[in-house]
């Protein structure tokens, strides 16, 4: 034995080519001894000349894909052998990052668009890309536990995988045509060459091909083909929700602006569908009717880049789903379930462990829209002050996502859905299951939402474990100040909440509040004065009901702008309180604002759309719409404005937007002058409203203020907010 060092290093350190740099390292610091992958990271036993130099250089470099959130080193003895060897994994166990799925990197793209042994392969990866978190189905992260296990390795791969000097050692999907996956393609109709050459030919000739990625299928079509957009929306069933496009980076520079931010974030490893404004060549309007942005990403897998090579045009590249339900994963699902939109199938062998939507991502102001394939399982660090404990929490109804504490850091689930679609809440159960297996997790308690028939909050109470209900917009205020690191001790803040819909302490619907406190507690400064939410749940899906209301509230006649509509018996059924909740809703009032105007007044066919027509309708202009003032915020003027034609329409849409970010800024800014709150948060749908956000930014200009950047500001990062909220009152009991 000899007097050495023993070190761990914790993190996102698995999957990502950290042994192999370890090696390197010591070459290069004269270090001997050995590291290994084992339950909680990775290990390294060391002696040498310069420990100090290559402890360092653990601590300040890494590989592309490596995060390192902790190095631990003490002394120890260490058996003394000649040189430095990486050791097989340690035993089972779950303390680890799992690495998140990476698009390609430029090494393979070069490959796959080359001449050698992986020209033309669909399935190249290597250490610093390719599948993770889809493929992986325990830890620790070895090609035995994952979906490449039926996949034995060729002679040539093999000598890659075992070559500490190659990127692709112990890639654990490593692979080639002689031994990896393959691809094929399946439909009618004439078509010669390979099955990317058959897909992109069905693509022209203006069929819909259904596409198998890295997290479940797509349905694709030639984006320029407004009859074929067309079809693919008949068929899917999907009237006006904005596709998502797939080019390369200089097809997407053709027909949006793209910044060095956006290019960066679109470059990336995580490769999200980034929201771009509309610029040059115009695609037709049924990509995305009635908006100003395009969400675009670029290939993520040596498939897409074969695929969008093959075709030369930009590809609509949507979910694979009925809508509503997941993403379909499976070959045999695919074809039974997608078989009624899609004319071919572009198939491979390659088993998907688990579903991950596409992320969806915003560069400015900047914002995570949607958590999904490239971010999941990525962790967030927890602020000072939280303790170590393990907590579950599970969100709300509406975008789902589950969040997971464990070793001071916040493990936000993937994008599941609306919970009261059956094969929604079957994927909300499975990742339920799979989450505490997969990082053994062994939750003190539970958190939910305040609502008792939300079946996130049915499901924890039936854990038998402690529940912690938490308010929906505290956990929205929790989960915003989480992203933003606010210490458990950094005082109270303003909060702004603007979103959908959530059960208040005094048994109304909330959704346009201003909230003072922190994790442990909030009070309600301010609120829209509430209306009644006109047929209950029908009130979110038909505009006209919330602009009714809103404008027999100002002494208006709704009558003359809903011609054809019931607007008697709804009011009166409004003022009896039959099916009519009360509600201070900020998107609700945002869809009377939008029905109006004349946008979407009947039926939304999606969630936000009257909305989103309101923000893209919104030209800039001077002054903004009045508010009423106190702590209830009137909006009967606004509603007056609204409906004067004297004002152009473009007009008072941005007047409504800068009139409400004014009316809460106003308030918050008074809390922080009185010293009554230190910063301002902004959270809650609403604020996935670009233009929102950047004039409520401008009314707050010189006060401290937090907004979403890793986590979305809508529901899917509600759990964060629950988990830290459990965290802060457990700690206080």
């Amino acid at each position: 034995m000899v007097t050495g060092r023993r070190i761990r290093v914790r993190g996102q350190v698995q999957g990502v080519g950290f042994r192999p740099f370890v090696w390197r390292l010591a070459a290069r610091f004269g270090v001997s001894g050995e590291v290994s992958n084992d339950a909680e990271g990775v290990l390294v036993l060391g002696f040498g000349r310069d420990l100090d130099g290559f402890e360092r250089a653990l601590r300040t470099e890494a590989p592309p894909l490596a995060r390192v959130d902790a190095v631990e080193s003490s002394g120890c003895d260490v058996a003394r052998r000649d040189g430095f060897a990486i050791v097989a994994s340690g035993g089972p166990g779950a303390e680890t990052q799992v690495t998140p799925d990476a698009a390609t990197c430029a090494e393979c793209l070069d490959e796959v668009r080359g001449v050698g042994r992986r020209a033309g392969y669909a399935f190249a990866n290597c250490t610093h890309c390719g599948p993770r978190f889809t493929i992986v189905t325990g830890l620790p992260y070895d090609r035995a536990q994952t979906t490449m296990a039926p996949f034995g390795l060729c002679d040539a791969c093999r000598a890659e995988y075992e070559n500490p000097a190659d990127r692709r050692f112990h890639a654990q999907p490593v692979a080639c045509p002689e031994c990896g996956p393959r691809a094929w393609y399946e439909g009618s109709g004439a078509g010669a060459g390979n099955a990317v050459t058959r897909a992109a030919d069905a693509l022209l000739r203006g069929e819909i091909v259904a596409v198998k990625g890295l997290g479940g299928f797509h349905l694709a079509c030639d984006a320029t083909n407004a009859q074929a957009v067309a079809l693919l929306r008949t068929r899917k069933r999907r009237p006006a929700k904005p596709f998502a496009l797939m080019a390369p980076l200089a097809v997407v520079a053709r027909h949006c602006g793209v910044s060095r931010q956006e290019e960066a974030v679109l470059s990336g490893p995580a490769a999200p569908i980034v929201l771009l404004v509309k610029a040059g060549a115009a695609l037709p309007d049924a990509v995305a009717p009635g908006q100003g942005t395009l969400g675009w990403m670029l290939p993520a897998t040596p498939l897409h880049h074969l695929l969008c090579d093959a075709a030369g045009r930009p590809l609509v590249m949507t979910s694979g789903n009925v809508s509503g339900a997941p993403q379909v994963i499976g070959n045999d699902e695919a074809r039974a379930t997608l078989g009624a939109f899609a004319d071919g199938f572009l198939m491979h062998d390659r088993a998907i462990a688990r579903r991950l939507d596409d992320s969806v991502e915003r560069v400015d102001p900047p914002m995570v829209l949607r958590r999904g394939r490239g971010r999941v399982p990525g962790t967030l660090a927890l602020p000072d002050g939280f303790s170590d404990r393990q907590v579950v929490a599970y969100g709300g109804q509406m975008k789902a996502a589950i969040c997971l504490i464990k070793n001071g850091r916040a493990l936000l689930g993937h994008h599941l859905g609306e919970l009261d679609e059956p094969l929604t809440w079957e994927a909300f159960l499975q990742a339920d299951r799979d989450y505490a297996a997969l990082f053994d997790h062994r939750p003190a308690a539970v958190a939910c939402d305040l609502h008792e028939g939300y079946r996130a909050t049915q499901h924890a109470g039936g854990l038998g474990l402690p529940v912690m209900a938490v308010q929906h917009h505290h956990a929205h205020l929790a989960a915003c100040l989480g992203d933003n690191l606010w210490p458990l001790d950094g005082g109270p803040v303003a909060g702004i909440v603007l979103d959908g819909a959530g059960l208040g302490t005094d048994g109304t619907i909330w959704g346009g509040e201003l909230l003072l406190g922190d994790y442990r507690g909030v009070e309600r400064r301010a609120w829209l004065a509430p209306a009644p939410l006109a047929g209950g749940d029908a009130a979110a899906r038909e505009p006209w009901r919330n602009a009714a209301v809103r404008l027999a509230a100002a002494g208006l006649d709704p009558a003359d702008r809903f011609h054809g509509k019931p607007v008697a018996m709804l009011l009166d059924a409004a003022r009896r309180g039959i099916n009519a909740p009360l509600s201070s809703s900020a998107g609700r009032l945002f869809d009377a604002a939008a029905a109006c105007l004349g946008l979407c007044p009947d039926v939304q066919s999606y969630e936000g759309e009257a909305a989103m027509r309101l923000e893209a309708m919104a030209v800039r202009c001077e002054g903004a719409a009045v508010f009423g003032d106190g702590c209830r915020i009137g909006v009967d003027a606004v509603f007056r404005e609204l409906m004067s034609d004297a004002i152009p329409a473009p007009h008072r849409a941005w007047r409504f937007h800068a009139g409400l970010a004014q009316a809460f800024a106003s308030r918050a800014r008074a809390l922080v002058a009185a010293g009554e709150a230190r910063a301002v948060a902004l959270t809650g749908g609403c604020f996935q409203n670009a233009l929102l956000l950047r004039l409520t930014l401008g009314a707050l200009d010189g006060v401290p203020v937090l907004i979403h950047r890793q986590t979305p500001a809508n529901d899917g990062g509600l759990a964060l907010g629950q988990a830290l909220v459990a965290l802060a009152q457990m700690e206080s009991a």
